[in-house]
């Protein structure tokens, strides 16, 4: 067929490796193995079928993701397959399920918080999942502010335990998933109470359920929330409602690797420093990182193959139309989100190898870098999380009308993806985190303490404030320094901006809340920066393979320049660059996509995402769309039958007129 045939053609266009490419985005070669061979495990078992999922009803729909999540679990044991193929494993099922909270939030939050006594007690349960375990700290009326968390933990020096409460509506955990209806044990965070002093949020090991018969124990009410937006998507969770009343759990099941309440019931914290808990924080948002670039990737991955497939107007003499990924509107949307994937999968490789740092250096008392860590993870995961969020949608319109059937697989991905906008943090929220610590960056560059990590530019403030971009012809703007002093002076300037505005305010708590608005876009400044720098960074290393180091230059350049095109007002209006330098950015971000259209199919194909994982009509590998579209609109329900349910109550009585007209 045409569309078979053409793929291929795109394929044998490009000018690059694309196996080598493959390693490079799977970040090495045995990352490659491992997720080359989970993803394909996944994809020849027929229990993991996915592509029914939008048309289940709720019940059907959790009861289908139990079924996997306990295949899953029989073939991780099956294959004895390492902690890193048991990921990769789960992560191409594709499916949100319980398993997601207990690996992902309730195994690290034990690791990180929980002393060495209670790692040896309830790891080992949790790791043969003899326990299914959730992190239930949000709550009806709290989220963003973790210190307003109104459960509370009073401690009993009589029995020596704690009892924990919902002691209003809003104080009841909301959100958790696995919560709903399967975990049998959570990380409850409440209020520590002791002889009527707050302590502050602590975290505690509850157990929710029996073990026997699953039944809530005495004293918890716990239930799913309800459905939650889209076909399918995160439906397959439970999340979930708790409310304790009353509920005493052992003195022991309070987390204690940082703090702890004696028998006696002192408050005592321990030799470990509270820093430590930040480090949970780091790892969990540098993986959600991570994600976005998965997610971007997939969607990615889905308008590019279709974009070539899909011909419109443009016929000459009755030849074929043009492929709507000639014209340069769709390249101008479609190539830079290309390029972020790539630009977030190089950052997210980078946030591994920080945590893995800071994690290193607090074990030594090091926690010089901590803050800037946190800054940091904080704003990426901001910044990615709603970048992609609007990618996703913009691919679905990239793909036309089909784009909105739910074959397309960008419904449901959308759908899915959108809630990390506001888990682990509101993206506003962190913005502001980030603006904070930028603001006392600021403040402290007449000192000696030196800016480190990503804001050792601030180091360079006074030529940052002064110098003058030096891009003379549209080529200069591929140069990695042109580039990157440009960010610097733009991000430098914005927050010097802010920070003198707030020393004109009645209290800087008052200058902050009156500019947060210009502070979360100095925020975003810094994180961009980040992104570029860690982009070029990566070109900087060895890449093996034919071409694939000028692609990824094509790439790096496509994605700071359409930056540079997207927020040109910051650029200008601070006087990093000039309306001129602007147009000639302008010029070299299209000559970019000329050169990256040859090998826009072969780019997303190092992905190495298989269909079963796309779960994609429109992003199949082999072009072969119209077919498939036809072949699964049959398998709707509604087309069961050929007359409708409802014909003979509804449609036929209407139509023999035998409805009577209602008076009003």
């Amino acid at each position: 067929m045409e569309e078979l045939d053409y793929l291929a053609n795109e394929r044998k266009s490009a000018k690059f490796d694309v196996e080598a490419m493959k390693i490079v985005w799977a970040g090495s070669q045995q990352s490659f193995e491992i997720s080359d061979r989970m993803s394909r495990i996944v994809a020849s078992d027929p229990a993991f079928r996915k592509d029914n999922r939008t048309m289940l009803p709720r019940k059907e729909l959790f009861k289908n993701t139990l079924r996997k999540a306990a295949h899953a679990w029989k073939r991780i044991i099956e294959l004895r397959l390492s902690e890193a193929e048991a990921a990769k494993l789960r992560f191409f099922v594709d499916e949100p399920a319980f398993t997601d909270l207990h690996w992902g939030m309730f195994v690290p939050a034990i690791k990180g918080q929980g002393s060495q006594e209670q790692q040896d007690k309830w790891l080992p349960l949790a790791y043969r999942m003899q326990i299914i375990g959730c992190y239930a700290q949000t709550e009806l009326g709290h989220g963003s502010n973790v210190q307003g968390l109104e459960t509370t933990a009073t401690f009993d020096s009589e029995t020596d335990e704690f009892v924990l409460h919902s002691p209003t509506l809003t104080s009841s955990k909301w959100w958790p998933g696995g919560l709903g209806k399967v975990s049998t044990h959570a990380v409850v965070y409440a209020r520590l109470l002791i002889n009527g002093k707050d302590y502050g949020v602590n975290g505690f090991i509850v157990q929710l359920r029996s073990l026997d018969d699953h039944l809530p124990l005495p004293g918890i009410t716990v239930g799913d929330i309800g459905m939650k937006f889209g076909s399918g998507a995160y439906n397959t969770m439970d999340n979930g409602v708790l409310q304790f009343d009353h509920v005493r759990i052992p003195r022991t099941q309070m987390l204690m690797r940082v703090s702890q309440v004696t028998r006696e019931g002192k408050y005592v914290q321990s030799d470990v420093p509270r820093q430590l808990v930040y480090g949970t924080m780091v790892y969990v948002r540098q993986t959600i990182v991570a994600d976005a670039s998965c997610a971007l990737s997939r969607a990615v991955c889905i308008a590019t193959r279709y974009s070539a497939v899909r011909r419109q107007f443009g016929s000459q003499d009755g030849g074929p139309e043009t492929q709507v990924i000639d014209y340069k509107t769709q390249q101008s949307r479609l190539f830079p989100l290309l390029a972020t994937a790539f630009a977030y999968r190089f950052v997210g490789e980078w946030l591994s190898w920080l945590y893995t740092d800071v994690t290193q250096r607090l074990q030594a008392n090091d926690f010089s870098t901590l803050p800037e860590a946190h800054a940091c993870t904080a704003g990426l995961k901001s910044l990615t999380t709603s970048t992609t969020a609007d990618a996703i949608e913009e691919c679905r319109k990239l793909c036309g009308g089909h784009g909105y059937l739910s074959s397309s697989g960008l419904p449901e991905l959308f759908a899915v993806y959108i809630p990390a906008c506001t888990y682990e943090g509101d993206n506003t929220v962190l913005l502001l985190q980030v603006a904070r610590f930028l603001m006392k960056t600021v403040s402290q560059l007449g000192s000696n303490k030196k800016p480190v990590g990503t804001t050792a530019y601030m180091g360079r403030i006074e030529h940052l404030m002064q110098c003058q971009c030096n891009a003379q012809r549209a080529e200069d703007w591929l140069k990695p320094s042109v580039v990157i002093e440009a960010f610097e002076a733009r991000a430098a300037r914005m927050s010097v901006a802010c920070a003198k505005n707030i020393s004109k305010m009645p209290s800087p708590e008052a200058g902050f809340a009156e500019l947060s608005p210009d502070l979360a876009e100095a925020a975003i400044a810094h994180c961009q920066l980040i992104v570029v720098s860690k982009f070029i960074e990566k070109l900087q290393q060895d890449i093996a393979g034919k071409g694939v180091k000028e692609q990824l230059e094509v790439l790096c350049s496509i994605y700071a320049l359409s930056l540079l095109h997207k927020h040109q007002g910051d650029f200008l209006s601070t006087g990093s660059i000039t309306p001129k330098q602007a147009s000639l950015a302008n010029d070299q971000l299209r000559s970019l996509y000329a050169q990256a259209r040859p090998n826009a199919v072969a780019l997303v194909d190092s992905f190495n995402y298989t269909d079963h994982f796309l779960g994609s009509v429109l992003g199949r590998y082999d072009g072969n769309v119209y077919p498939k579209l036809y072949e699964e609109a049959w398998k709707d329900p509604l087309n069961d039958t050929v007359v409708p349910d409802g014909y003979h109550e509804y449609i036929r009585p209407l139509l023999k007129n035998q409805l009577r007209t209602a008076r009003l």
